[in-house]
């Protein structure tokens, strides 16, 4: 990954998935947090590096209006094949993050990055975008070839969705007994998410491999994630430095 170039900490415009994912969409990617700065003037600033990165110098921030959306202003108006491929449920093809996508997939596997790369095409008279939603990195840090009874279990976190009815009774949420992690188990789990990093960098290696030259690529995440600080775990309803830091790379493959 560090092929790209420089890693940067930088800041997720949300907490979890599904908000993060619509900021990216909009082209707002992670920040970094300068002082003494108009917003409007930051957000300008991002939206200009999009000619760096489409190889352009004509892009500005009126051109993405009124969508405010890229797959749509990447489709029609500069003629790119987008495509998207996500692991996460609440990314499904029926949420409106499906918005200008030529094809949008949901994986059979939740982690299975290499799956994702097998399916990538580059059509010489298009240009083409790619969005991948890679799983391997979110709880519970499986790699593909793990079987599931293997996996770290955490009540209230599998099929968080599926199952959430089951606790609800007369409309009002039933008494769970459900017990926080020690540190031994936090610090466990996060060593498989650092190990779920150091597979994808050769994951990644193969994206390299097929990608069509001058490539621009950014590598980052949607959210951080917390494993024991100040008591915290995981992502999502929480207000913590942790959960909004994330790394980010990026850079073009000539």
């Amino acid at each position: 990954m560090r092929k790209l170039g420089r890693v940067e900490r930088r800041w997720s415009y949300a907490t979890w998935t599904a908000p993060s994912h619509f900021n990216l969409l909009m082209g707002l990617m992670p920040h970094v947090s300068p002082k003494h700065v108009f917003a409007s003037e930051y957000y300008k600033k991002d939206f200009v590096r999009f000619n760096e990165r489409l190889g352009r110098t004509d892009i500005q921030f009126r051109s993405l209006v009124p969508q405010l959306y890229l797959p749509p202003f990447l489709r029609d108006c500069l003629g790119y094949a987008t495509h998207a491929r996500v692991s996460l449920p609440v990314l499904n093809p029926k949420t409106p993050v499906n918005h200008g996508f030529d094809s949008f997939r949901l994986m059979a596997k939740h982690n299975d990055m290499r799956a994702m790369v097998r399916e990538m095409h580059f059509s010489p008279k298009r240009p083409s975008f790619w969005l991948l939603n890679v799983g391997e990195t979110h709880y519970p840090y499986a790699l593909p070839d793990e079987p599931e009874d293997a996996w770290p279990h955490v009540q209230g976190v599998h099929g968080v969705f599926k199952h959430l009815d089951d606790h609800i009774v007369g409309g009002k949420l039933t008494a769970g007994k459900e017990r926080f992690f020690n540190q031994k188990k936090l610090d466990e789990l996060r060593d498989r998410q650092v190990a779920a990093v150091k597979y994808l960098d050769g994951v990644v290696e193969e994206l390299f491999d097929i990608v069509p030259p001058n490539t621009y690529i950014t590598i980052t995440s949607d959210h951080g994630e917390l494993f024991g600080e100040e008591g915290y775990f995981g992502h999502g309803p929480i207000m913590h430095e942790k959960v909004l830091e994330v790394p980010f790379v990026e850079g073009k493959l000539r």
